[in-house]
C-alpha cells in the first residue's frame, strides 16, 4: 500500500492482537525504570493520543482541511520527557514533540492539549497560542515558546535562557523561570548538523568548561534520516559523546522504562551539577518526514517496512504486556478509544472560526500581552556615584558619539536593573571602540561579559535571557558580521510574538556597530553599508543616529520600548561618526554635543529638521524651502556639508530631515514636514539597489498629491575597498552638492577635496 498511514494504524491493532511484536534494545526494567504500573499506562495513553493526532492530520490534509502533516509518529518516546521534567523548566521543542507535549499538559490540571492541537491543524482564531498563523508546539502556562521550522535554530536561545537562570538569581531579577529550573531543548539527527546546533553546543561546552552553570539538557531524537539523507552509523555519538563539560547520556526512545530512566538521570544530573547534558534518544521516524514525502522514492519497501515494525507503540504494548498491565483486547481497545475522543475533538474543532482575515492575521507582530512601566530616573547622587568622578565631569563637556553613547549605557544600566552587555571584547577591553569602556569595572561581571566569537550565539543568547525577565544589550562588532545570524532575529526574536499573539516575547536592543565612511581602514567587512536584510523584517524597529545628542536620546526610547512593550530593537552606530567632532573645519566641533538631560528621548518613528535657513529644529514645521533632503546617519552629516555651501554660495533655502528611524516611519509626516517644497533629494549612504531610498521614493510617490521632482544619491551597488578608494563610490558633500546643483540646473566649480 502506498498510505503507509493507513498500514501502520491497521498494523498496530493486528500485531498486537497476534503478539507480533518487535524485540527490545535496553534491558531496562520496569522497577528499573522507577514508574508505577499506572505511570506506564499513563505514558502509554500519551503516546497513543500523539499517533492519532498525527493519523487524523492525515485524513484532514487528504480533503484539504489541515495544512500540516509533519508529526510525532516514531517519536512518541518523548512523552517520558514530557514526565520528567518540571512544568517550571522551560522547554524548546522542536515539531516532533506531540508526546512530550501531551504528557507535560497533565501537570496542568485543566489543560486541553488536544483540542488545542486540533485547532492548530484547522488554523483557528481560537488556538490558544500562534491564534491559527501556525501549527506550533506551544504554551504560556506549560512555559514552552512556540517554535516553528525548528532545523536548530532555537538551540543557541535555549542556550540563553539557561544561563540567564542564575544570572537572574544573583542579580535579584523578577525571572520567569525559578533559581533550579533547567531548560530542555529537542531537535533531530539531522539538525545537529546544522551551524546553530553546532555554534550553540560549543557555547554550552565552552561556558560550562569555565565552571558556569548551564542547565541545560539537549535531548537529541535521533531517528537516523533527516528528510532523505541517512545519518552514518554512530555519527551522533561519535560527535556528542566526549564535549568538553557536557554530560552524554544515552537513551533508547523505543522503551519508556529506558527513555523515562534515563531521562530522569539527565534531569537530575543536570539540576544538581548545573551543567549541560546531551541526551541522545535513539528513535525511528514512521510516514515519512511529512505528508507530501514520499519515502518510497528513497528507501526501499523492506526498509520501510523493518522500520514500521520498530513501531514504539508496539514497544510500548510489548512493555505493557510483559509486566501484566493491560491484555491485548485491553491494549486494542484503548487504542481505539483514543481514536474515538480525537476524531470527537476534531469534530468540535473544525466548527471553530479560522484565521483569514488580513488585518488579523498581522495584529500580534508587535504584540506584548505582559507590559511594564519603565522605573524612574535615578537620582542625581546614585547616577554621580555610578558614573565616577571623572565621566560625571564629561557630562558637562562637548563629546563625541562614541563617548556619549557610553555615558547613556551608564545611566541604562543604572535605570534599568534588568539590563545586561555583553558581545565580543565588549568587557575588560570597552569594545574595538570603546563604547563600553569602564562599564565593566563600574558595572561587575554579571552585567558586562565578553561572548565567544559567534554572532548565531550572541543573539541566541539575547533571545534566551529574554525568556527569562532580562533586557539585553547584546553588540555586534560589525554590521557584516550580523549576517551569519541574521536568521536569529528573522526566524525566531521577531516572530516570537506572531506566533504567540505577544504571550511570549523578546525584549531586547541589538547595538550593531557599521557603516561606511571609515577612511580605507577594514574594507568592505568593516564597511557593510547595506541594511536592507534588517527592512525586510517585520515588527523590528531599527534605529541610525546622525550625532551623539540623537544617538542618546534615541538609545533610551529603544530601551524604553523593549523594557515596557517586549519590542526587538537593532541599534546601528555609525562607525565613522563615532570620533566625529567636526562638521565643515578643523575645530568647529560642530558635530559633539553635551550630555542629554537623564528624562531626554527621541520618540520612535520622530526625526529631526534643519534649516539651512534658521538655527530651528523641529519636526512640526512644513514652512516652504527651495530644497528638502531626506537622509540619515551619515548622510545627514554630509547633507548638513553640502547645506551649508547651498545656502551661502547659491542662497538656497534647504531643508534637511534626518530620518534617524528607518523603521518605522510615519511617511504621513515626512510629507508633511517636505511641505510645498518642489524639490526632493534623497541622500542614501547604503547601496542603492534594495536601500532604504526605494522604499522613500515610492512613498512620496504614493503618498503626495502633488509630486515634486525627486532624485536620489546613493552609494554605488559596489563593495567597499581598502585604501584610498574606501569612499569612491559612497555619497559625500561633493556628490550630494551636485546632485542638489543638478535639480536646480546649476554648477558648483569644486574647490577642495570632501571632507
Amino acid at each position: 500500500m502506498f498510505n503507509r498511514a493507513e498500514v501502520i494504524d491497521q498494523n498496530f491493532s493486528r500485531f498486537v492482537k497476534e503478539l507480533h511484536l518487535p524485540r527490545p534494545h535496553s534491558s531496562t526494567t520496569l522497577a528499573e525504570s522507577g514508574l508505577r504500573p499506572s505511570e506506564v499506562m499513563d505514558l502509554f495513553e500519551s503516546q497513543l493520543v500523539s499517533r492519532h493526532l498525527d493519523l487524523i492530520a492525515r485524513i484532514l490534509k487528504n480533503n484539504n482541511q489541515c495544512y500540516y502533516t509533519i508529526g510525532s509518529s516514531g517519536h512518541e518516546g518523548n512523552a517520558a520527557f514530557g514526565k520528567a521534567f518540571r512544568l517550571t523548566d522551560m522547554a524548546f521543542l522542536h515539531y516532533r514533540s506531540g508526546g512530550f507535549m501531551i504528557q507535560r499538559a497533565k501537570q496542568l490540571p485543566g489543560a486541553t492539549p488536544i483540542y488545542d492541537t486540533m485547532l492548530s491543524f484547522f488554523a483557528s482564531t481560537e488556538e490558544p497560542i500562534a491564534g491559527g498563523r501556525h501549527k506550533v508546539f506551544g504554551s504560556l502556562p506549560l512555559l514552552v515558546p512556540p517554535q516553528t521550522s525548528t532545523i536548530a535554530s532555537h538551540l543557541p536561545k535555549a542556550v540563553g535562557a539557561a544561563l540567564s537562570i542564575h544570572r537572574a538569581q544573583a542579580m535579584g531579577i523578577d525571572a520567569v523561570m525559578p533559581s533550579d529550573a533547567v531548560v530542555t531543548c529537542s531537535f533531530g539527527d539531522a539538525s545537529s548538523n546544522h551551524s546553530t546546533a553546532i555554534g550553540a553546543i560549543n557555547m554550552a561546552s565552552w561556558v560550562a568548561y569555565q565552571n558556569i552553570a548551564v542547565p541545560l539538557v539537549f535531548i537529541c531524537e535521533d531517528n537516523g534520516i533527516g528528510i532523505s539523507v541517512q545519518t552514518p552509523g554512530h555519527w551522533v555519538e561519535r560527535n556528542f559523546a566526549h564535549r568538553p563539560a557536557i554530560k552524554y547520556i544515552s537513551a533508547d526512545g523505543l522503551s519508556l522504562l529506558d527513555a523515562f530512566q534515563k531521562g530522569v538521570l539527565a534531569e537530575q544530573y543536570c539540576r544538581e551539577r548545573r551543567k549541560p547534558v546531551f541526551l541522545h534518544v535513539k528513535t525511528v521516524r514512521l510516514m515519512g518526514h511529512a505528508g507530501s514525502d514520499m519515502e518510497a522514492s528513497y528507501r526501499s519497501f523492506q526498509q520501510i517496512e523493518e522500520v514500521e515494525f520498530q513501531d514504539p507503540l508496539l514497544h510500548s504494548a510489548r512493555i505493557v504486556l510483559e509486566n501484566g498491565l493491560a491484555s491485548a483486547e485491553e491494549i486494542v481497545n484503548l487504542y481505539e478509544q483514543v481514536r474515538s475522543r480525537v476524531r470527537h475533538v476534531a469534530d468540535s474543532a473544525m466548527q471553530r472560526p479560522q484565521l483569514t482575515d488580513p488585518v488579523e492575521v498581522r495584529a500580534p507582530i508587535t504584540a506584548c500581552k505582559h507590559k511594564r512601566v519603565a522605573p524612574s530616573v535615578p537620582s542625581k547622587l546614585e547616577r554621580e556615584h555610578a558614573f565616577g568622578s571623572s565621566d560625571w565631569t564629561k557630562t558637562k563637556i562637548p563629546l563625541h558619539m562614541a563617548k556619549l553613547i557610553n555615558l547613556g549605557l551608564h545611566d541604562i544600566l543604572l535605570r534599568y536593573k534588568n539590563t545586561v552587555i555583553f558581545g565580543e571584547d565588549v568587557a575588560q577591553k570597552g569594545g574595538v571602540y570603546n563604547v563600553t569602556d569602564g562599564l565593566f569595572k563600574k558595572f561587575g561581571a554579571r552585567r558586562i561579559f565578553n561572548s565567544l566569537l559567534d554572532e548565531q550565539s550572541i543573539i541566541g543568547t539575547a533571545i534566551g535571557m529574554a525568556h527569562n525577565g532580562f533586557v539585553p544589550i547584546p553588540e555586534i562588532q560589525f554590521l557584516a558580521y550580523f549576517h551569519n545570524a541574521e536568521d536569529q532575529i528573522r526566524g525566531e526574536a521577531a516572530t516570537l510574538p506572531f506566533f504567540s499573539q505577544g504571550l511570549f516575547t523578546n525584549p531586547m536592543v541589538l547595538r550593531i556597530a557599521g557603516l561606511a565612511y571609515q577612511k580605507g581602514f577594514g574594507g568592505h567587512f568593516h564597511n557593510d553599508n547595506s541594511l536592507a536584510v534588517l527592512r525586510d523584517i517585520p515588527g523590528v524597529i531599527i534605529a541610525v543616529p546622525s550625532n551623539g545628542a540623537d544617538a542618546v536620546k534615541m538609545m533610551r526610547a529603544c530601551v524604553r520600548e523593549a523594557y515596557e512593550n517586549g519590542r526587538v530593537v537593532i541599534f546601528i552606530e555609525p562607525i565613522a561618526l563615532y570620533m566625529t567632532r567636526d562638521l565643515n573645519s578643523e575645530g568647529d566641533k560642530v558635530w559633539c554635543s553635551e550630555y542629554p538631560d537623564p528624562e531626554e528621548e527621541i520618540a520612535v518613528g520622530e526625526f529631526g529638521v534643519y534649516r539651512s535657513y534658521d538655527s530651528r529644529q523641529s519636526a512640526e514645521t512644513s514652512d516652504v524651502a527651495d530644497l528638502t533632503i531626506l537622509t540619515y546617519g551619515n548622510g545627514y552629516y554630509y547633507s548638513r556639508q553640502a547645506t551649508d555651501v547651498l545656502a551661502k554660495e547659491h542662497n538656497k533655502k534647504v531643508k534637511v530631515i534626518d530620518l534617524r528611524w528607518i523603521a518605522p516611519v510615519n511617511m504621513d509626516k515626512v510629507v508633511a514636514a517636505i511641505g510645498g517644497s518642489t524639490k526632493v533629494l534623497v541622500v542614501e549612504e547604503c547601496r542603492k539597489t534594495g536601500s532604504f531610498s526605494e522604499y522613500l521614493v515610492s512613498a512620496l510617490v504614493e503618498k503626495m498629491d502633488t509630486l515634486p521632482k525627486i532624485k536620489v544619491v546613493a552609494a554605488d551597488d559596489c563593495f567597499i575597498p581598502l585604501g584610498q578608494a574606501a569612499a569612491a563610490g559612497l555619497p559625500k558633500k561633493e556628490e550630494i552638492l551636485a546632485g542638489a546643483l543638478k535639480m536646480f540646473n546649476a554648477h558648483h566649480e569644486k574647490t577642495k577635496k570632501p571632507k
